[in-house]
Order: structure tokens, then C-alpha cells, then sequence
């Protein structure tokens, strides 16, 4: 009995950071608007630096869990970039923290409020946080046909007219990889062949659609192309294991992050929309190979690292605690107070509606 009490407890460690993290986020949409409201008369680069520096208070919160939290060890291969650039960041896709993997990047170049994301469409409904990541620049986009290209030029534009530091994190295969969804993974690897590409084994053929007008649009502004390869290592490295969900993350079933960068001067990549194209499926099959040498190498010098030195990075608790406890310390403080209560109730939903309402009217 007490046994099964410990173990029931123990599975339940995403617990504090759930209750942390989304129970935090109505008083940060409500700190956030107040922030709105008070630029609304300054000129927009004011408000642009504010809501760069708020985005960081709360993804910093994000970090301490993900990263102090769970212990979880990061092992950085490759170009490791130090200072702050204007950069498109292109990574595979297998887990629901992938988008996490791009705060920690950035977070060690001091470029963690610039991080904007191009999302799924249907991620804009989500209560609260939908509305506010396309306040804070990101970009939700439609697949295929539906593809508002237009719409998106438009957006980068503004942000290169306006001169906003941009941490554009896009993932070109669309749809996570996962190599028990076989019928996903043959479907793409047709796609690949009918097209004379090359047929890829641990990642999904990309799609140039939204990697093209984003380059296109920002060529101006950028300083380089981020290529990133990330594996998840857990307690079981059978390579055909489905990566950790969200959940999972926070009850440390990932012990290590291996995180290979390849950073790419922008004069290095075509212009020419097919070109790109051509080149975007080289680059996914140089992180095939990273990969398969990652998880099938002969060598076992090879397997289960990435080629190259490992430099094992740490995010110091200096840099996420004080963000932890400013965000639940305003939480609690409006919870203690029969106001305070109402007004976090009437955040939640009256944020969630007018969020959808928005989205609604814009569409």
C-alpha cells in the first residue's frame, strides 16, 4: 500500500509545474494587457522591448521546470552561438517539447524574449495562450492548399519595417515524426520518392512552403539559418520508443538532450524557391544521417552521441527562480482577495472568449 503510494506519487511530479505554469499564465495575460494599454500612445519599438522582456519573466518560469526541475543533462554538438542574431531556427519535430528546445537555445545567447514561433493554425484556439503568441509575433499557418501566403508575408514585413529582433523557430515537416505512426511515415517517404528525393528514415520530408516565404520575407533582416537536430535520451534509447510528451518530460523520463546546431550564414542558402526547396531536403537528409549514425552506427565510439566534441551546458537557477516566484507570488497574492479572485476568474474566461472572437473576426 505504501509502496503504491510513493510510486503513485512520484508518476505525479508534473504535477507543480502544471499547476505553476497554467495557473500562472491568467495573471500573466492580465499583466500583459495592462502593459498593452499603458503603450498604447508610445511608439511601438517601446512596446515591443516590454513585451520581449515580459515574454521572458514567463518563459523563464518555463525553463526552471523543464530544465532545473527535471535535472534533465544538455549536450550541445556543433556551432554554438553565443551572441544575439536575427536567425530562422529549423529543427525536426517528434515532440511536444520541441518548442521548449528553442527557448533553451536562446536563453544562452540572452535572446529568449525574441523567440516567435510559426504555428499550427489550429493552436490559435487555445484559452489564452492562442490570443497572446500571435500578439507576441507568432504566425499561425494553414497546410497545403489553405496556405495564406500572403498573410504571412505581410506579417514578416511588419516586423522588418519595425526592425523586431526575430527568433523565427518553424518546423518544415509540418506534423511530428513518429516512427510508430508507420502509415505517416510511408506516406512521406512516397511522397519523397515520386519526387526523385531522397527517402529519409528518422525525420518526416519537409515542406518548403512556410521556410521559403519566411526567408524570402526576412532575407533583409536575418544573420543566419539555425539547422538543429535533437534527440531525447531516456532510460530506454531503443530508438523506435515515441518521444516524451509534455507530461512525461516533467517526470524526468528524458535524462539527456542532445542538441547538434548548424549554424548557416544567410548568403549560403538559395533564393530561388525551388532551389530552397532542394536544398531544405539536403539539409533534412544531413540530419538522416545525424540520426541514423546517432542511432544505428556500427561503431559504438558513434552511437548514442552526435559526431564531434559535447559541451554540456547549464542554465544557472539565478536566471529562472526569480521568474518563478514573481509570476506564482502575483498568482497567490490575487487568490488571497475576494477581488483579486474575481478578477483571475474573469481573466480566464473573458480572455479565452474575446481570444476566439478575435481569431473569429480576423479570419
Amino acid at each position: 500500500m505504501l509502496l503504491s503510494l510513493v510510486l503513485h506519487t512520484y508518476s505525479m511530479r508534473y504535477l507543480l509545474p502544471g499547476v505553476v505554469l497554467l495557473g500562472s499564465a491568467p495573471t500573466y495575460l492580465l499583466a500583459w494587457t495592462v502593459l498593452r494599454v499603458l503603450s498604447a500612445f508610445l511608439p511601438a519599438w517601446i512596446y515591443q522591448r516590454l513585451d520581449d522582456r515580459f515574454y521572458c519573466v514567463y518563459q523563464n518560469m518555463v525553463l526552471f521546470f523543464f530544465e532545473n526541475y527535471t535535472g534533465v543533462q544538455i549536450l550541445l554538438y556543433g556551432d554554438l552561438p553565443k551572441n544575439k542574431e536575427n536567425v530562422i531556427y529549423l529543427a525536426n519535430h517528434q515532440s511536444t517539447v520541441d518548442w521548449i528546445i528553442s527557448d533553451m537555445l536562446a536563453a544562452r545567447q540572452g535572446a529568449l524574449g525574441h523567440v516567435r514561433y510559426v504555428l499550427k493554425d489550429r493552436l490559435k484556439w487555445l484559452p489564452l495562450y492562442g490570443f497572446y503568441f500571435a500578439q507576441h509575433g507568432g504566425i499561425y499557418v494553414k497546410r497545403s492548399a489553405k496556405f495564406n501566403e500572403k498573410e504571412m508575408r505581410d506579417k514578416l514585413q511588419s516586423y522588418v519595417n519595425a526592425g523586431t529582433p526575430m527568433y523565427l523557430v518553424i518546423f518544415p515537416e509540418g506534423t511530428r515524426y513518429n516512427p510508430v505512426q508507420t502509415k505517416l511515415l510511408a506516406a512521406s517517404q512516397a511522397f519523397a520518392a515520386q519526387r526523385g528525393l531522397a527517402v529519409l528514415k528518422h525525420v518526416l520530408t519537409p515542406r518548403i512552403k512556410a521556410t521559403y516565404v519566411a526567408f524570402d520575407s526576412l532575407k533583409s533582416h536575418l544573420d543566419a539559418i539555425y539547422d538543429v537536430t535533437v534527440v531525447y535520451e531516456g532510460k530506454d534509447k531503443d530508438p523506435l520508443k515515441e518521444t516524451p510528451s509534455m507530461i512525461e518530460f516533467l517526470c524526468k523520463q528524458c535524462t539527456k538532450l542532445h542538441i547538434h546546431i548548424d549554424r548557416i550564414d544567410k548568403s549560403e542558402v538559395p533564393e530561388d524557391q525551388e532551389c530552397m526547396k532542394k536544398w531544405l531536403h539536403d539539409r533534412f537528409t544531413i540530419k538522416d544521417k545525424l540520426l541514423t549514425e546517432f542511432y544505428d552506427s556500427p561503431d559504438p565510439e558513434r552511437r548514442q552521441r552526435f559526431p564531434g566534441k559535447s559541451v554540456h551546458s547549464r542554465l544557472s537557477f539565478k536566471k529562472t527562480v526569480p521568474s518563478v516566484l514573481i509570476l506564482s507570488g502575483l498568482t497567490v497574492g490575487m487568490l488571497m482577495t475576494e477581488a483579486g479572485r474575481k478578477l483571475y476568474v474573469g481573466t480566464c474566461v473573458c480572455g479565452t472568449l474575446l481570444g476566439c472572437l478575435w481569431f473569429t473576426i480576423k479570419t
